[in-house]
């Protein structure tokens, strides 16, 4: 599969449903950045106050596709999952891609000599941004906000951990990390030893309880690349449960965006919110 077509597919991620709630649209200024965030809530079909869960996209590999990028649909398998549930979902679309235009913000340098752990403070920024939006509206709940994140999402995801922010409950880490396909070729990351530091980097100060799922067959971050973050992370402090699944399709990366990818990381995802306080709230279909 193409890298654009790849990322398409993880972005657009799909309308095979209908959004068990109304979907709202809404432009977010960024603190400090001269510029707006567009962020898509969809709301479940359930009453009263309802949690929050913000789930973050991922990147291309070609700058190009950047302009192109939307985030997925209400209707969408991965959203789905979680309004049915009783969650409000939040998907910011962040600096730099498709309609918040401006500056790209989480750019990581030079493959040569990348600084990813700034990069994925600028996500995180951009995450918390649309997090503060969300929990000032009377019917969100405050606390206890879910992010996932997939990919560059997830990569901001666990930067967002490391700022301990006391609004979030939880964090899901869906194939995440920066510096994939180098030069454009699969199984190739820009400077994985640098990648693998600043996860280290992230978990001397995160302490929100995290999932971290990768796949056998991810062309970005292959297995021995996320056991190497997870360790660095976990020995530097970090709370983070390890899920190594096996392939899905053509390419693991896609997994949690992917037709049909809820059936592998759903009940992964489900344990973990149990496990959490995250008891789950029918909606209305």
């Amino acid at each position: 599969m193409r890298l654009s077509a790849l990322f398409l597919l993880l972005v657009l991620a799909g309308c095979a449903a209908a959004p068990a709630g109304r979907e709202e649209v809404h432009a977010v200024p960024v603190p400090g950045a001269f510029q707006s965030i567009v962020v898509k809530l969809c709301r479940p079909g359930v009453p009263g106050v309802v949690p929050l869960a913000v789930i973050n996209h991922g990147s291309p590999a070609q700058a190009a596709e950047r302009a192109r990028a939307r985030v997925a649909e209400c209707g969408s398998e991965a959203v789905t999952w979680f309004t049915r549930r009783g969650f409000a979902v939040l998907l910011p679309l962040r600096r730099g891609y498709g309609e918040s235009g401006g500056d790209w913000a989480e750019g990581y340098g030079r493959c040569a000599d990348p600084f990813y752990a700034p990069a994925g403070r600028e996500t995180a920024r951009d995450i918390r941004t649309a997090i503060d939006f969300a929990i000032a509206l009377p019917d969100i709940r405050p606390e206890g906000v879910l992010v996932v994140g997939q990919s560059a999402g997830g990569w901001g995801a666990i930067a967002l951990a490391a700022e301990d922010p006391a609004m979030v409950g939880a964090v899901i880490n869906m194939a995440g990390g920066r510096g994939g396909w180098a030069q454009g070729r699969p199984n190739t990351n820009c400077r994985p030893e640098r990648l693998v530091s600043a996860a280290g980097d992230y978990g001397r100060t995160a302490r929100l309880p995290m999932l971290w799922v990768y796949t056998a067959n991810d062309s970005f971050f292959d297995a021995d690349l996320a056991l190497a973050m997870h360790q660095a992370f976990t020995a530097a402090g970090g709370a983070a449960e390890l899920e190594m699944l096996g392939p899905f399709g053509r390419d693991g990366h896609s997994l949690f965006f992917g037709p049909g990818g809820s059936a592998t990381w759903g009940p992964v995802v489900e344990a973990f919110l149990t496990a959490n306080g995250y008891a789950p709230r029918s909606a209305t279909r």
